[in-house]
């Protein structure tokens, strides 16, 4: 594949004159606060993603609709994946979890250079067709129970869609708020962290509505969903606009070139980029920081459940002891716990990205990777302790920080390349998270099986993975450590620049009226965009924060 398919892809709607990058040029007048709710109506959608585990237990009995079919003993994998008279496996159905990170990080690499030329809207729409048409696809092969459609369309097609929306407002938001990259890029890449927020839920009642004594109600779910998410995401990528080239906020000065080193005002093309150190480093950097949380967040239900056991219910009894009624009473608290932390993955996006604005995005990661070092080497000690409440808070306070690694990294990118292509560089290290998302869940999900295997008692099964985490905790802080300066040999000369832009459509500012932000918009169309993405959110938070107090009864 190559960036020519990338942009062949794109031709049908593409050819659409509302669709190119020069028909999205601001105009003086323009509300950049309307640009985060515009990424956050594309982000909320597609951070369904990791939400789809909602689906695997009802997709699994979907032929026997009260209790699963099994597939004959002797019939092969390659014939189960077409068999239409029995039930899939849930670790089948798992795999569309691991292609939508794959292709996230691949499709993000491969696409993102022809993103920054073609413009934020025109991925926007090419994202929503993709997301939603691959909801389809899977509808269908629930429909007429094939499971290969559902790995092709969710996973690699949806996965594409999942690469494109991501990253399709990242450039755009960092030359909107040259003030506040962190905050800026937080806002956006909140919204894909509160996504399974809004949609887990939303999938649940809707498969509810629409089960029936002969369906488990999912592929009408699916339908469902695409629409309202094709809706959403069109919004979305209509409501992006790029800046000219040159604007700025008003009143806003660029600091001096030598105000601060990590910053610079210069800019380094796509291809000299991923062939530096720096790049490199911080691939490390954003691969170590999300391997540290990503396979907590498969397995933090099972972890509490397996650690305190009978303690969450004020029973002294192993896990292995418990009764079918304990066990689905801590189950249901388990169930709190996992949204809690969900809760601050996402809240730690804003946070921790908005924090980086003014202690700098280097002293952000060493925050994370020190802090993470004390939180995973605490875990173990009040585990055994049986202290839920810091055992909880730990596990809090690490996914808060993977959220803010992914929040944070692409302001840092910017900082160290500039902001010219800065969204197709960011494209090419989001490949660290899909080998992240291979790493992490495999040190937690593994070490656990081999320790089980091998006798170790449930409640201890989680130290030495918490150990083993803080030494890759450790790398990241050197890596960190060792990210400078890009050399003055990587920028690219005043002509270079100059050109690339006329080949990508921008416009300077100079050649239009309006260098400086004009009044806007009237603040109630900005209020309302915010509104139209906030409603939701809030709904999201609402219904984590009453499964969370399950934690304190």
């Amino acid at each position: 594949m190559s960036e020519a398919a990338g942009m062949s892809a794109g031709v049908g709607v593409g050819g659409l004159g509302v669709l190119a990058k020069e028909h999205t040029i601001a105009g003086p007048d323009f509300n950049r606060w309307l640009v985060p709710p515009a990424a956050l109506a594309i982000h909320l959608c597609i951070g369904m993603a990791y939400g789809f585990s909602v689906f695997w237990l009802p997709l699994s009995h979907a032929i026997g609709i009260t209790k699963s079919v099994a597939c004959p003993a002797d019939m092969s994998v390659f014939a189960t994946i077409f068999a239409t008279t029995c039930d899939w496996k849930i670790s089948m159905l798992g795999w569309m979890f691991t292609m939508f990170f794959v292709f996230l990080g691949s499709a993000a690499a491969i696409w993102g250079g022809w993103l920054e030329r073609a413009g934020p809207r025109k991925a926007g729409v090419v994202a929503a067709i993709c997301w939603c048409g691959g909801l389809l696809i899977s509808a269908l092969g629930v429909y007429v129970h094939q499971l290969w459609m559902l790995w092709i369309g969710s996973g690699v097609i949806g996965g594409v869609g999942l690469g494109l929306g991501y990253i399709s407002p990242v450039s755009t938001l960092i030359k909107w708020f040259p003030d506040r990259r962190g905050m800026a890029t937080g806002m956006a890449i909140m919204g894909f962290g509160g996504g399974a927020m809004i949609g887990a839920p939303l999938a649940v009642a809707l498969m509810k509505h629409f089960a029936t004594p002969t369906s488990v109600g999912v592929w009408q779910t699916f339908v469902c969903m695409a629409v309202i998410y094709f809706v959403f995401m069109m919004g979305g990528a209509f409501g992006y606009r790029v800046p000219p080239t040159g604007w700025k906020p008003e009143g806003w000065t660029p600091p001096a070139d030598k105000a601060n080193a990590m910053i610079t005002t210069r800019h380094v093309d796509l291809a000299t980029a991923t062939r530096t150190k720096q790049f490199w480093l911080i691939w490390w950097v954003l691969c170590l920081n999300v391997t540290a949380g990503i396979g907590i967040i498969g397995m933090a239900s099972p972890m509490l459940q397996e650690v305190f056991a009978g303690h969450l219910i004020g029973v002294d009894v192993k896990f292995t002891d418990l009764t079918a009624a304990q066990k689905g009473q801590i189950a249901v608290i388990a169930a709190g716990f996992t949204g809690l932390i969900s809760l601050f993955n996402i809240g730690g996006r804003f946070f921790w990205a908005s924090i980086s604005d003014y202690i700098g995005r280097k002293n952000t990661y060493y925050t994370f990777f020190l802090l993470g070092i004390a939180m995973y080497a605490s875990a173990p000690w009040s585990g055994h302790l049986g202290h839920v409440a810091l055992f909880v808070a730990a596990f809090c306070i690490i996914l808060s920080m993977y959220g803010g690694g992914f929040a944070t990294v692409p302001a840092y990118l910017a900082d160290i390349f500039g902001t010219h292509v800065v969204g197709a560089i960011h494209g090419r290290l989001l490949t660290a998270w899909s080998a992240a998302g291979i790493f992490g869940p495999v040190i937690v999900n593994y070490l656990r099986e081999y320790q089980i295997d091998h006798g170790v008692a449930r409640a201890e099964v989680y130290d030495i993975t918490a150990y083993i985490l803080c030494g890759l905790l450790a790398i990241g802080f050197v890596c960190n450590l060792l990210v400078r300066p890009v050399e003055d040999k990587h920028y690219m000369s005043d002509a270079e620049l100059e050109a690339q832009r006329r080949a990508a459509h921008e416009t300077s500012a100079a050649a239009r009226p309006g260098n400086e932000a004009g009044p806007g918009r009237p603040k109630a169309v900005a209020l309302a965009a915010w509104l139209l993405v906030g409603i939701p959110l809030a709904w999201g938070v609402t219904t984590v924060l009453e499964q969370a107090a399950a934690l304190f009864r």
